[in-house]
């Protein structure tokens, strides 16, 4: 599995690796892109088999996308899935390569301790990992340590991704304290995580709030401030992955409608507020625009056809490559960067640098801003 496959012809500056769910997790961490969230119920294997979902990984939901009385059915489903991935795979029709990274939502602890000995260590082999929804410091230890003895029983390695969407986050009086706890009950498992998930949806809805088609998640002042204690707490020092919060509007446009649009000053009409294809996926743009510049890494989607829009925006500028490279290549002091247009600080640039040079790997390196949208377009540069 790589990033851009839908656009094998783009001409990168430096293309995107491959990657499976055993790429090292130092890597892998960054690989997740654009994660699409399904019911368990659904039956996606004949599109994957047929290159015809277009996303790097996915999550079978057994939370909020389905009733409760059709949780035996998702369990079953999610199970048969990964048994039929193991059938083509041992058929020859398809490699372990060719497989999305691909995660369960659990629906609480207690589904997920009556759920895993059921796995098998030949499912284990496709099933990437777990997403961990409403995670706090009550549940937290528990369902750590449930991974910990399924992948002691299995003998292989499940990754497990803390969802943080709970009133111990979203509410002010007790986000710090909450916050502290869940990092050290974390820091023993932490090669165990995969990814720091959030619910801006969920956190909203305390508020009793929603962001608008022509808003962002960040227009939400307690929410907004709830992802940036996240970050605080997670993202220093580069310690963990943390992924964006879902967009909530579809796609609504016919591909031969949008040919124009690469004429267009890409990247200046984001930070303006300018039409680019519709409001759909300007909104979608633009928050991804933020989350890359707040330290995000990813993002939860509900929709196939966000995922290319998601990916393009986390691919990595030529100029800002270089920086990167020349940062990480220089013992210390302050440069003039290549390009001559700003100040590279060795010291306090090096941790900037090290993750720009990790999306580069995942997610490629373009020429220039206006390029992430020929990616899109299927543009060959």
């Amino acid at each position: 599995m790589k990033h851009h496959m839908y656009n094998p012809d783009f001409n990168f500056v430096k293309a995107p690796i491959e990657f499976n769910k055993y790429t090292d997790r130092d890597t892998l961490q960054y690989c997740l892109g654009a994660t699409l969230y399904m019911p368990g119920t659904k039956d996606i294997r004949e599109k994957v088999l047929n290159h015809q979902l277009p996303v790097t990984s996915f999550v079978m939901c057994c939370e909020d996308a389905i009733k409760a009385e059709d949780l035996p059915i998702a369990e079953q489903n999610i199970l048969d899935t990964l048994d039929w991935f193991a059938d083509r795979i041992d058929e020859g029709k398809m490699s372990l390569n060719d497989l999305p990274l691909i995660f369960m939502r659990i629906r609480n602890p207690e589904q997920f301790r009556d759920f895993v000995p059921r796995i098998t260590k030949r499912q284990a082999n496709i099933l990437t990992g777990f997403n961990f929804p409403k995670f706090n410091s009550k549940n937290a230890l528990g369902m750590m340590r449930t991974l910990v003895e399924t992948n002691a029983r299995l003998g292989c390695l499940l990754y497990g991704m803390p969802i943080l969407e709970g009133e111990e986050i979203a509410f002010i009086e007790t986000r710090g304290q909450e916050l502290l706890l869940l990092e050290n009950i974390l820091e023993p498992y932490k090669e165990l995580i995969l990814n720091i998930r959030v619910g801006g949806t969920d956190m909203s809805s305390l508020f009793g709030v929603r962001r608008g088609i022509n808003s962002t998640v960040y227009d939400i002042m307690p929410v907004r401030d709830a992802l940036s204690d996240i970050l605080n707490a997670f993202n220093r020092f580069n310690n963990y992955c943390v992924s964006g919060a879902v967009w909530e509007y579809f796609r609504a446009y016919m591909d031969d409608d949008i040919d124009d649009v690469i004429k267009r000053n890409f990247h200046s009409a984001l930070i303006k507020g300018q039409d680019i294809v519709n409001p759909a996926i300007d909104g979608l743009l633009r928050e991804v625009m933020l989350d890359r510049a707040n330290g995000f890494v990813g993002k939860t989607i509900i929709h196939p056809t966000h995922a290319k829009f998601v990916n393009a925006m986390f691919t990595v500028v030529e100029e800002e490559y270089n920086d990167a490279l020349q940062i990480l290549g220089t013992s210390g002091g302050v440069i003039k960067s290549k390009g001559g247009g700003k100040m590279n600080e060795i010291g306090p640039h090096h941790r900037w640098a090290e993750k720009i040079v990790r999306r580069a790997n995942v997610y490629g390196v373009v020429k220039t801003e206006d390029s992430v949208l020929n990616l899109v377009l299927g543009k060959k540069e």
